[in-house]
């Protein structure tokens, strides 16, 4: 007979023990996630309904919205062709040099946002061998629009590959395989084999790097210059205004942040429900 994990936890404890426990918990939550989070909201709220329009409808803020959901409109697809290319190639092919190229993936990860953006700084940047060339050209990616865009896909391209290469190696490669034998080609399967097979994990991961895509400051910031109404996204615009005492403001736009956050959870939240209802019928044949 099998034992859950969430049986076994609690024969191993006391009562009392799980209760510290939950409350040790509870109390982490609150003040770390929830109390900051209430913070904001209660900030937001009371600066009134003028406030809210005349930020709102201010056209510094306008533009940084626009920028920062054309940041993830140019992340997310370049990242979905990135992710499920990367993957499959990371699982299926057991080619020289797999390893490091798993690893160059992961780097985004591990170094620090600043740094990726003083990465992009010293590439392209005047005086460097690409920027005088793009210079000669009319063409600029530092302190622009493109450079944030750039560093945008550099620092999310992880997450869909993170998220679809553990489902893609539960998947296996034998429906694939089998498929080849039958005749199958190209985009049939993928459309029809691969791509039913991972697009949960691809939705966690297009999840997580629009996450990223929106609240991402640091790089950002070493790469746009600051150019109010051109390359503030919304994170840049809420330090501008608090930088400038103009605390309502920020905060509202801060509040702009959470509620496209809070969409987030909400679509997690019902694809875990759909995962879960489809999931019984299976159960109970």
């Amino acid at each position: 007979m099998l034992v859950s994990v969430g049986h076994i936890f609690r024969l191993m404890i006391s009562n009392w023990q799980a209760r510290l426990l939950i409350s040790i918990a509870w109390c982490l939550t609150g003040l770390l996630l929830i109390a900051p989070v209430c913070v904001i909201v209660w900030f937001a709220v009371k600066s009134g309904g003028a406030e809210w329009v005349q930020t709102l409808s201010s056209p510094e803020t306008i533009s940084a919205l626009k920028l920062t959901l054309l940041s993830v409109l140019v992340a997310i697809p370049l990242n979905i062709l990135f992710g499920l290319a990367c993957s499959w190639l990371l699982v299926m092919c057991r080619c020289p040099g797999r390893r490091m190229l798993e690893l160059i993936v992961s780097l985004p990860l591990f170094v620090s946002p600043v740094v990726a953006g003083l990465m992009l700084v010293l590439l392209f940047g005047r005086g460097t061998l690409l920027g005088d060339w793009l210079e000669t050209h009319n063409m600029q990616i530092v302190f622009h629009v493109s450079g944030i865009l750039l560093v945008t896909v550099f620092v999310t391209c992880p997450y869909i590959v993170k998220e679809l290469v553990p489902v893609m190696e539960e998947w296996g490669s034998d429906r694939e395989e089998t498929a080849l034998l039958l005749g199958a080609k190209g985009w049939s399967l993928f459309r029809h084999i691969t791509f039913p097979g991972v697009r949960h994990g691809l939705f966690y991961g297009v999840l997580l790097c629009n996450a990223r895509a929106l609240g991402e400051f640091g790089a950002v910031s070493v790469v746009s210059g600051h150019i109010r109404g051109e390359t503030l996204t919304l994170p840049l615009q809420i330090e501008q205004l608090y930088n400038e005492y103009n605390t309502a403001s920020a905060f509202i736009v801060a509040m702009l942040l959470v509620l496209l956050a809070l969409l987030m959870l909400v679509l997690q939240s019902v694809q875990e429900w759909r995962e879960k209802t489809g999931a019984k019928p299976a159960e109970s044949r």
